[in-house]
Protein backbone atom coordinates (compact mmCIF):
# COMPACT_ATOMS: atom_id res chain seq x y z
CA UNK A 1 0.00 0.00 0.00
CA UNK A 2 1.05 3.72 -0.69
CA UNK A 3 -0.11 6.14 2.01
CA UNK A 4 -0.66 9.68 2.14
CA UNK A 5 2.97 10.43 2.82
CA UNK A 6 3.81 8.65 0.07
CA UNK A 7 2.45 10.80 -2.44
CA UNK A 8 3.37 13.91 -1.14
CA UNK A 9 6.60 13.33 -0.68
CA UNK A 10 6.59 12.24 -4.45
CA UNK A 11 4.61 15.35 -5.86
CA UNK A 12 7.39 16.73 -3.75
CA UNK A 13 10.17 15.10 -5.96
CA UNK A 14 8.28 16.42 -9.37
CA UNK A 15 7.23 19.50 -8.56
CA UNK A 16 10.83 21.41 -6.72
CA UNK A 17 13.36 18.46 -7.67
CA UNK A 18 12.69 17.82 -11.66
CA UNK A 19 11.66 14.37 -11.07
CA UNK A 20 10.71 12.93 -14.50
CA UNK A 21 10.00 9.92 -16.58
CA UNK A 22 13.08 10.37 -19.06
CA UNK A 23 11.52 8.09 -21.55
CA UNK A 24 9.08 5.71 -22.48
CA UNK A 25 10.29 3.31 -25.30
CA UNK A 26 8.56 0.83 -27.17
CA UNK A 27 11.16 -2.00 -28.36
CA UNK A 28 9.95 -3.46 -31.98
CA UNK A 29 11.45 -6.63 -33.43
CA UNK A 30 11.52 -6.05 -37.07
CA UNK A 31 13.03 -9.69 -37.97
CA UNK A 32 9.71 -10.65 -39.73
CA UNK A 33 10.19 -7.63 -41.94
CA UNK A 34 13.04 -9.16 -43.95
CA UNK A 35 12.54 -9.11 -47.42
CA UNK A 36 15.00 -9.71 -50.60
CA UNK A 37 13.67 -6.95 -52.30
CA UNK A 38 14.27 -3.19 -50.85
CA UNK A 39 10.89 -1.24 -51.45
CA UNK A 40 9.08 -4.26 -50.21
CA UNK A 41 11.24 -4.33 -46.82
CA UNK A 42 10.64 -0.31 -46.50
CA UNK A 43 6.77 -1.03 -46.46
CA UNK A 44 7.21 -3.69 -44.23
CA UNK A 45 9.16 -1.67 -41.53
CA UNK A 46 7.28 1.00 -41.95
CA UNK A 47 3.65 -0.41 -41.33
CA UNK A 48 4.96 -2.56 -38.64
CA UNK A 49 6.28 0.56 -36.44
CA UNK A 50 3.34 2.98 -37.24
CA UNK A 51 1.20 0.55 -36.52
CA UNK A 52 2.51 -1.08 -33.14
CA UNK A 53 3.64 2.51 -32.06
CA UNK A 54 0.62 4.54 -33.42
CA UNK A 55 -0.92 5.14 -29.67
CA UNK A 56 2.81 5.22 -27.89
CA UNK A 57 2.58 9.54 -27.88
CA UNK A 58 -0.97 9.39 -26.98
CA UNK A 59 -0.75 7.18 -23.75
CA UNK A 60 2.13 8.84 -22.61
CA UNK A 61 0.79 11.68 -22.82
CA UNK A 62 -2.65 10.55 -21.45
CA UNK A 63 -0.78 9.11 -18.10
CA UNK A 64 1.54 12.10 -17.36
CA UNK A 65 -1.20 14.05 -17.32
CA UNK A 66 -3.72 11.81 -15.10
CA UNK A 67 -0.95 10.56 -12.57
CA UNK A 68 1.13 13.89 -12.64
CA UNK A 69 4.08 12.88 -13.55
CA UNK A 70 5.99 14.64 -16.15
CA UNK A 71 6.84 11.83 -19.24
CA UNK A 72 9.54 14.08 -21.46
CA UNK A 73 10.30 11.97 -23.94
CA UNK A 74 8.24 9.09 -25.93
CA UNK A 75 10.69 6.72 -28.62
CA UNK A 76 10.94 3.51 -30.70
CA UNK A 77 13.89 1.16 -30.77
CA UNK A 78 14.41 -1.65 -33.31
CA UNK A 79 16.33 -4.54 -34.13
CA UNK A 80 20.08 -3.55 -35.14
CA UNK A 81 19.08 -2.93 -39.05
CA UNK A 82 22.59 -4.77 -40.08
CA UNK A 83 20.35 -7.72 -38.69
CA UNK A 84 17.95 -7.48 -41.39
CA UNK A 85 19.39 -6.34 -44.44
CA UNK A 86 21.65 -8.86 -45.39
CA UNK A 87 20.16 -10.11 -48.65
CA UNK A 88 18.65 -7.19 -49.89
CA UNK A 89 21.15 -3.89 -48.63
CA UNK A 90 23.86 -3.94 -51.34
CA UNK A 91 25.43 -0.31 -51.34
CA UNK A 92 25.43 2.81 -49.35
CA UNK A 93 22.89 4.34 -50.81
CA UNK A 94 20.56 1.22 -49.24
CA UNK A 95 21.31 1.78 -45.78
CA UNK A 96 20.88 5.52 -46.20
CA UNK A 97 17.05 4.37 -47.87
CA UNK A 98 16.37 2.30 -44.97
CA UNK A 99 17.43 5.38 -42.43
CA UNK A 100 14.99 7.69 -44.00
CA UNK A 101 11.72 4.96 -44.01
CA UNK A 102 12.89 4.83 -39.74
CA UNK A 103 12.72 8.49 -39.64
CA UNK A 104 9.57 8.71 -41.57
CA UNK A 105 7.59 6.43 -39.58
CA UNK A 106 9.30 8.06 -36.30
CA UNK A 107 7.70 11.39 -37.17
CA UNK A 108 4.37 9.70 -38.68
CA UNK A 109 3.63 8.38 -34.69
CA UNK A 110 5.75 11.99 -33.43
CA UNK A 111 8.48 9.96 -31.52
CA UNK A 112 11.64 12.20 -30.87
CA UNK A 113 13.78 9.68 -31.51
CA UNK A 114 13.64 6.18 -33.07
CA UNK A 115 16.81 4.05 -32.39
CA UNK A 116 18.81 0.82 -34.19
CA UNK A 117 20.20 2.13 -36.89
CA UNK A 118 23.44 -0.08 -36.36
CA UNK A 119 24.97 -3.18 -36.30
CA UNK A 120 27.13 -5.78 -33.60
CA UNK A 121 30.15 -6.63 -34.44
CA UNK A 122 32.34 -7.29 -31.37
CA UNK A 123 34.15 -10.02 -32.94
CA UNK A 124 34.31 -9.23 -36.76
CA UNK A 125 32.02 -7.47 -39.25
CA UNK A 126 30.70 -9.08 -42.56
CA UNK A 127 30.64 -7.08 -45.88
CA UNK A 128 26.84 -6.20 -44.69
CA UNK A 129 27.74 -4.75 -41.62
CA UNK A 130 30.55 -2.87 -43.21
CA UNK A 131 28.53 -1.21 -45.53
CA UNK A 132 26.21 0.11 -42.80
CA UNK A 133 28.65 1.33 -40.76
CA UNK A 134 29.82 3.02 -43.81
CA UNK A 135 26.47 4.67 -44.45
CA UNK A 136 26.05 6.12 -41.19
CA UNK A 137 27.44 9.63 -41.86
CA UNK A 138 25.44 9.88 -44.68
CA UNK A 139 22.25 8.62 -43.11
CA UNK A 140 22.12 10.32 -39.78
CA UNK A 141 23.14 13.72 -41.97
CA UNK A 142 19.51 13.62 -43.53
CA UNK A 143 17.77 12.23 -41.36
CA UNK A 144 16.27 14.07 -37.68
CA UNK A 145 15.20 11.61 -35.41
CA UNK A 146 17.21 8.39 -36.28
CA UNK A 147 20.28 7.28 -33.95
CA UNK A 148 22.67 4.95 -34.44
CA UNK A 149 24.74 2.44 -32.40
CA UNK A 150 27.38 0.01 -33.66
CA UNK A 151 28.99 -3.01 -30.49
CA UNK A 152 32.32 -3.12 -31.38
CA UNK A 153 33.55 -5.10 -28.58
CA UNK A 154 32.98 -6.96 -25.50
CA UNK A 155 34.31 -9.56 -22.52
CA UNK A 156 33.45 -12.38 -24.43
CA UNK A 157 34.81 -11.08 -27.87
CA UNK A 158 37.78 -8.75 -27.14
CA UNK A 159 38.08 -5.57 -29.90
CA UNK A 160 37.36 -5.31 -33.05
CA UNK A 161 40.13 -2.61 -34.38
CA UNK A 162 39.16 -3.06 -37.55
CA UNK A 163 35.29 -1.52 -36.61
CA UNK A 164 36.86 1.01 -34.24
CA UNK A 165 39.21 2.28 -36.88
CA UNK A 166 36.92 2.51 -39.41
CA UNK A 167 34.61 4.41 -37.12
CA UNK A 168 36.99 7.23 -36.58
CA UNK A 169 36.35 8.23 -40.01
CA UNK A 170 32.74 7.43 -39.78
CA UNK A 171 32.31 10.25 -37.08
CA UNK A 172 34.81 12.93 -38.34
CA UNK A 173 32.57 12.47 -42.19
CA UNK A 174 29.42 12.69 -39.83
CA UNK A 175 30.86 16.25 -38.02
CA UNK A 176 31.99 17.36 -41.50
CA UNK A 177 28.10 16.62 -43.08
CA UNK A 178 26.36 18.00 -40.44
CA UNK A 179 28.76 20.82 -39.90
CA UNK A 180 26.16 23.72 -39.88
CA UNK A 181 24.37 22.48 -37.00
CA UNK A 182 27.85 22.59 -34.63
CA UNK A 183 28.47 18.49 -35.85
CA UNK A 184 25.08 17.66 -34.39
CA UNK A 185 25.02 14.48 -36.07
CA UNK A 186 27.80 12.67 -33.72
CA UNK A 187 25.16 13.23 -30.61
CA UNK A 188 23.34 10.73 -32.40
CA UNK A 189 26.23 7.44 -32.68
CA UNK A 190 27.53 6.02 -29.68
CA UNK A 191 30.00 3.52 -29.95
CA UNK A 192 29.77 0.49 -27.27
CA UNK A 193 31.22 -2.53 -25.54
CA UNK A 194 28.90 -4.43 -24.22
CA UNK A 195 26.22 -3.09 -25.01
CA UNK A 196 22.85 -4.08 -23.30
CA UNK A 197 19.76 -5.58 -25.25
CA UNK A 198 17.00 -2.88 -23.18
CA UNK A 199 18.76 0.22 -23.07
CA UNK A 200 15.87 2.67 -23.70
CA UNK A 201 18.38 5.20 -23.85
CA UNK A 202 19.11 7.22 -27.03
CA UNK A 203 21.31 7.41 -28.57
CA UNK A 204 22.59 4.08 -27.89
CA UNK A 205 18.88 1.83 -27.68
CA UNK A 206 18.04 -0.82 -30.17
CA UNK A 207 15.44 -3.77 -29.57
CA UNK A 208 17.84 -6.72 -29.03
CA UNK A 209 17.72 -10.16 -30.80
CA UNK A 210 17.13 -11.71 -27.23
CA UNK A 211 13.84 -9.55 -26.92
CA UNK A 212 9.79 -10.59 -27.72
CA UNK A 213 8.52 -8.74 -30.91
CA UNK A 214 7.80 -5.96 -29.08
CA UNK A 215 8.12 -4.50 -25.23
CA UNK A 216 7.88 -1.55 -22.97
CA UNK A 217 10.66 -0.25 -21.37
CA UNK A 218 11.38 2.87 -19.13
CA UNK A 219 13.88 5.06 -18.34
CA UNK A 220 13.32 7.38 -15.17
CA UNK A 221 15.88 9.85 -13.94
CA UNK A 222 16.08 12.15 -10.94
CA UNK A 223 19.09 13.22 -10.05
CA UNK A 224 17.50 16.55 -8.57
CA UNK A 225 15.84 14.52 -6.19
CA UNK A 226 18.97 12.82 -5.41
CA UNK A 227 21.03 15.69 -4.69
CA UNK A 228 17.95 17.51 -2.43
CA UNK A 229 18.02 14.18 -0.90
CA UNK A 230 21.80 14.37 0.10
CA UNK A 231 21.83 17.91 1.55
CA UNK A 232 19.81 16.83 4.04
CA UNK A 233 22.77 14.47 5.19
CA UNK A 234 25.56 16.61 5.23
CA UNK A 235 28.33 15.87 7.24
CA UNK A 236 26.73 12.58 8.21
CA UNK A 237 29.23 9.63 7.57
CA UNK A 238 29.42 7.06 4.87
CA UNK A 239 26.88 5.05 5.63
CA UNK A 240 24.05 7.38 6.03
CA UNK A 241 25.19 8.77 3.00
CA UNK A 242 24.96 5.46 1.01
CA UNK A 243 21.63 4.42 2.96
CA UNK A 244 19.84 8.34 1.51
CA UNK A 245 20.92 7.12 -2.25
CA UNK A 246 19.99 3.93 -1.88
CA UNK A 247 15.80 4.77 -0.30
CA UNK A 248 16.00 7.87 -2.44
CA UNK A 249 16.74 5.89 -6.03
CA UNK A 250 14.21 3.16 -4.45
CA UNK A 251 11.46 6.13 -4.32
CA UNK A 252 12.30 7.25 -8.18
CA UNK A 253 12.06 3.40 -9.21
CA UNK A 254 8.88 2.83 -7.86
CA UNK A 255 7.53 6.18 -9.97
CA UNK A 256 8.83 4.28 -13.00
CA UNK A 257 7.94 1.11 -12.29
CA UNK A 258 4.13 2.38 -11.98
CA UNK A 259 4.35 4.60 -15.21
CA UNK A 260 5.85 1.17 -17.07
CA UNK A 261 2.82 -1.04 -15.89
CA UNK A 262 -0.02 1.12 -16.72
CA UNK A 263 1.45 2.04 -20.50
CA UNK A 264 2.07 -1.58 -20.85
CA UNK A 265 -1.34 -2.35 -19.80
CA UNK A 266 -3.17 0.51 -22.21
CA UNK A 267 -0.99 -0.02 -25.01
CA UNK A 268 -1.41 -4.28 -24.72
CA UNK A 269 2.68 -4.68 -24.92
CA UNK A 270 4.49 -6.32 -22.73
CA UNK A 271 6.62 -4.41 -20.08
CA UNK A 272 10.25 -4.73 -20.68
CA UNK A 273 12.14 -3.20 -17.67
CA UNK A 274 12.96 -0.03 -15.59
CA UNK A 275 16.65 1.55 -16.17
CA UNK A 276 17.10 3.82 -13.18
CA UNK A 277 20.04 6.00 -14.49
CA UNK A 278 20.41 9.78 -13.42
CA UNK A 279 20.78 11.10 -16.34
CA UNK A 280 21.29 14.93 -16.09
CA UNK A 281 19.65 17.82 -18.05
CA UNK A 282 21.13 21.34 -18.73
CA UNK A 283 18.37 22.54 -16.18
CA UNK A 284 19.70 24.00 -12.77
CA UNK A 285 19.28 21.55 -10.12
CA UNK A 286 19.33 18.81 -12.34
CA UNK A 287 22.70 17.72 -12.13
CA UNK A 288 25.24 15.14 -11.60
CA UNK A 289 28.06 17.70 -11.00
CA UNK A 290 25.89 19.40 -8.06
CA UNK A 291 25.63 15.95 -6.92
CA UNK A 292 28.99 15.48 -6.16
CA UNK A 293 29.45 18.80 -4.80
CA UNK A 294 26.58 18.21 -2.07
CA UNK A 295 28.64 15.03 -1.60
CA UNK A 296 31.67 17.25 -0.42
CA UNK A 297 33.67 18.10 -3.52
CA UNK A 298 34.54 21.93 -4.65
CA UNK A 299 33.70 20.87 -8.23
CA UNK A 300 33.25 17.82 -10.39
CA UNK A 301 36.94 16.95 -11.26
CA UNK A 302 38.37 17.19 -7.57
CA UNK A 303 40.40 14.46 -5.87
CA UNK A 304 38.13 12.31 -4.73
CA UNK A 305 35.56 12.50 -8.01
CA UNK A 306 36.09 8.89 -9.00
CA UNK A 307 35.40 7.53 -5.32
CA UNK A 308 31.99 9.67 -5.19
CA UNK A 309 30.78 8.37 -8.60
CA UNK A 310 31.24 5.03 -8.02
CA UNK A 311 29.42 5.41 -4.29
CA UNK A 312 26.40 6.78 -6.71
CA UNK A 313 26.06 4.59 -9.23
CA UNK A 314 26.23 1.49 -6.71
CA UNK A 315 24.02 2.79 -4.48
CA UNK A 316 21.63 3.98 -7.56
CA UNK A 317 21.47 0.62 -8.52
CA UNK A 318 20.89 -1.14 -4.46
CA UNK A 319 18.10 1.10 -4.41
CA UNK A 320 16.42 0.20 -7.68
CA UNK A 321 16.96 -3.45 -7.96
CA UNK A 322 14.56 -3.55 -4.40
CA UNK A 323 11.76 -1.56 -5.96
CA UNK A 324 11.46 -3.37 -9.02
CA UNK A 325 11.83 -7.21 -9.82
CA UNK A 326 12.50 -5.43 -13.73
CA UNK A 327 15.40 -3.11 -12.98
CA UNK A 328 17.63 -3.40 -16.60
CA UNK A 329 19.41 -1.87 -19.05
CA UNK A 330 22.11 0.72 -17.82
CA UNK A 331 20.82 1.97 -14.69
CA UNK A 332 23.14 4.25 -12.43
CA UNK A 333 24.68 7.70 -13.16
CA UNK A 334 25.29 9.30 -17.00
CA UNK A 335 28.34 11.97 -16.95
CA UNK A 336 27.06 13.26 -20.05
CA UNK A 337 29.42 17.06 -20.72
CA UNK A 338 26.98 18.79 -22.58
CA UNK A 339 23.74 18.04 -20.70
CA UNK A 340 24.78 19.21 -17.66
CA UNK A 341 25.65 22.73 -16.48
CA UNK A 342 27.90 22.06 -12.85
CA UNK A 343 29.69 19.69 -15.62
CA UNK A 344 30.17 22.13 -18.10
CA UNK A 345 31.21 24.58 -15.23
CA UNK A 346 33.79 22.11 -14.26
CA UNK A 347 35.46 21.64 -17.58
CA UNK A 348 35.91 25.79 -18.05
CA UNK A 349 37.76 26.10 -15.06
CA UNK A 350 39.80 23.32 -15.78
CA UNK A 351 38.76 20.91 -13.13
CA UNK A 352 37.75 18.53 -15.57
CA UNK A 353 39.61 16.87 -18.14
CA UNK A 354 38.92 14.42 -20.55
CA UNK A 355 41.86 12.18 -18.86
CA UNK A 356 39.48 12.51 -15.62
CA UNK A 357 36.55 11.64 -17.48
CA UNK A 358 38.09 8.51 -18.59
CA UNK A 359 39.23 7.77 -15.14
CA UNK A 360 35.18 8.38 -14.34
CA UNK A 361 33.86 5.99 -16.86
CA UNK A 362 35.76 3.05 -14.73
CA UNK A 363 32.84 3.21 -12.48
CA UNK A 364 29.66 4.90 -13.85
CA UNK A 365 26.91 3.71 -16.22
CA UNK A 366 28.49 4.65 -19.79
CA UNK A 367 31.84 6.22 -20.71
CA UNK A 368 32.81 9.42 -22.39
CA UNK A 369 29.48 11.08 -23.22
CA UNK A 370 28.15 13.79 -25.46
CA UNK A 371 32.13 14.96 -25.02
CA UNK A 372 32.65 17.86 -27.81
CA UNK A 373 36.37 18.27 -28.79
CA UNK A 374 38.37 20.53 -31.49
CA UNK A 375 36.68 19.62 -35.36
CA UNK A 376 40.38 19.21 -36.52
CA UNK A 377 41.05 16.06 -33.83
CA UNK A 378 42.36 13.24 -36.14
CA UNK A 379 40.55 10.34 -37.13
CA UNK A 380 42.97 8.14 -35.85
CA UNK A 381 42.93 10.26 -32.28
CA UNK A 382 39.10 9.55 -32.39
CA UNK A 383 39.74 5.69 -32.78
CA UNK A 384 42.30 5.66 -29.52
CA UNK A 385 39.53 7.38 -27.18
CA UNK A 386 37.03 4.57 -28.83
CA UNK A 387 39.53 1.63 -27.89
CA UNK A 388 40.69 3.11 -24.72
CA UNK A 389 37.29 3.11 -23.83
CA UNK A 390 36.34 -0.01 -24.80
CA UNK A 391 39.30 -1.00 -23.12
CA UNK A 392 38.05 -0.01 -19.87
CA UNK A 393 34.71 -2.19 -20.80
CA UNK A 394 35.86 -5.32 -21.71
CA UNK A 395 38.63 -5.77 -18.99
CA UNK A 396 36.39 -4.78 -16.19
CA UNK A 397 32.69 -6.40 -17.80
CA UNK A 398 31.17 -3.66 -17.95
CA UNK A 399 29.18 -1.12 -20.97
CA UNK A 400 31.40 1.52 -21.50
CA UNK A 401 30.47 4.10 -24.64
CA UNK A 402 31.50 6.60 -26.58
CA UNK A 403 29.72 9.47 -27.79
CA UNK A 404 32.21 12.26 -29.16
CA UNK A 405 31.82 15.17 -31.06
CA UNK A 406 34.64 16.41 -33.17
CA UNK A 407 33.30 20.17 -33.29
CA UNK A 408 34.03 21.52 -37.34
CA UNK A 409 35.26 24.48 -37.51
CA UNK A 410 36.13 25.10 -33.63
CA UNK A 411 38.95 24.71 -31.09
CA UNK A 412 39.56 24.36 -27.44
CA UNK A 413 38.02 27.57 -25.47
CA UNK A 414 35.43 27.79 -27.87
CA UNK A 415 31.25 25.93 -27.40
CA UNK A 416 29.03 24.03 -29.38
CA UNK A 417 25.27 24.52 -28.77
CA UNK A 418 22.79 21.76 -29.88
CA UNK A 419 19.89 22.96 -28.09
CA UNK A 420 17.23 21.20 -26.36
CA UNK A 421 17.98 18.00 -23.80
CA UNK A 422 21.32 17.95 -25.36
CA UNK A 423 22.49 21.52 -24.63
CA UNK A 424 25.65 23.01 -24.97
CA UNK A 425 29.31 22.13 -24.25
CA UNK A 426 32.49 23.29 -23.97
CA UNK A 427 35.35 22.26 -26.44
CA UNK A 428 37.75 19.92 -24.72
CA UNK A 429 41.77 19.89 -25.45
CA UNK A 430 42.18 16.47 -26.68
CA UNK A 431 45.97 14.68 -26.33
CA UNK A 432 47.83 15.91 -29.55
CA UNK A 433 50.32 12.55 -29.86
CA UNK A 434 49.88 9.98 -32.70
CA UNK A 435 48.26 6.32 -31.98
CA UNK A 436 47.85 6.61 -35.81
CA UNK A 437 50.61 3.21 -36.07
CA UNK A 438 48.23 1.52 -33.17
CA UNK A 439 44.65 1.99 -34.17
CA UNK A 440 45.35 0.84 -37.81
CA UNK A 441 46.23 -2.63 -37.12
CA UNK A 442 44.30 -5.27 -38.57
CA UNK A 443 42.31 -7.58 -36.91
CA UNK A 444 41.33 -8.14 -33.35
CA UNK A 445 42.42 -7.54 -29.99
CA UNK A 446 41.40 -10.82 -27.76
CA UNK A 447 39.39 -10.90 -24.95
CA UNK A 448 40.80 -11.11 -21.37
CA UNK A 449 41.68 -13.88 -19.82
CA UNK A 450 38.78 -14.06 -17.26
CA UNK A 451 36.23 -13.76 -20.13
CA UNK A 452 36.36 -17.69 -20.24
CA UNK A 453 33.77 -19.14 -17.87
CA UNK A 454 33.26 -22.43 -18.53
Amino acid sequence: MIDIKEVIETNKMIKEMNLDVRTITLGISLLDCMDNDLNKMKEKIYTKITTLAADLVKVGNDIEREFGVPIVNKRIEVTPISLICASTCKCVDDYVEIAKTLDEAAKKVNVNFIGGFGALVSKAMTKNEELLIKSIPFALSVTERVCSSVNVASTRCGINMDAVNLLGNVIKDLAYNTKEQDSLGCAKLVVFCNAPDDNPFMAGAFHGVTEGDCCINVGVSGPGVVKRAIDLVKGEDFETLCETVKKTAFKITRVGQLVAKEASKRLNIPFGIIDLSLAPTPAIGDSIGEIFQSMGLEVAGAPGTTCALALLNDQVKKGGIMASSSVGGLSGAFIPVSEDHAMIEAVEKGALTLEKLEAMTCVCSVGLDMVVVPGKTSSSTLSGLIADEMALGMINNKTTAVRVIPCYGKDVGEEANFGGLLGRGPVMKVNEYSCEDFVTRKGRIPPPIHSFKN
